[in-house]
């Protein structure tokens, strides 16, 4: 066998080229075994969902709690309701900050007599 990007000559049971390490035909085929391991091949279910993310958005404990069950089998679907329950505190925390703040100036204008109640 021959390695198609280099043309370097390759053992039948390689997996990567030694020469310039792009991978071979043997390594995308499903069971190979490389030393004692198995490739492990991509999750198809392992997809980020958009559905989550906003589920994670809107209750970010949901998120923490769906990131930590599938953080090993479905790291990709977990990093999407991380994402989305981080960026859920985050716009909480950003709205009861401008909330605060708008309550204090009005408290502000009220004390300086601007604001008649």
């Amino acid at each position: 066998m021959y390695c198609k990007n280099c043309g370097t000559q390759l053992d039948d049971r390689a997996v990567i080229c030694p020469h310039c390490g792009v991978p071979t035909d043997n390594y995308y085929t499903p069971g190979h075994k490389v030393e004692g391991t198995s490739i492990r091949h991509e999750n198809t279910e392992d997809m980020p969902n958009a559905g989550l993310s906003v589920l994670s958005f809107f209750f970010p404990i949901v998120g923490l709690i769906l990131f930590l069950v599938w953080q090993n089998s479905m790291p990709k679907r977990a990093k999407s309701c991380a994402r989305g329950a981080i960026l859920g505190v985050v716009v909480d925390v950003i709205i009861v900050a401008m909330t605060y703040m708008t309550l204090f100036m009005v408290t502000v204008l009220i004390n300086a007599g601007l604001i008649i109640v």
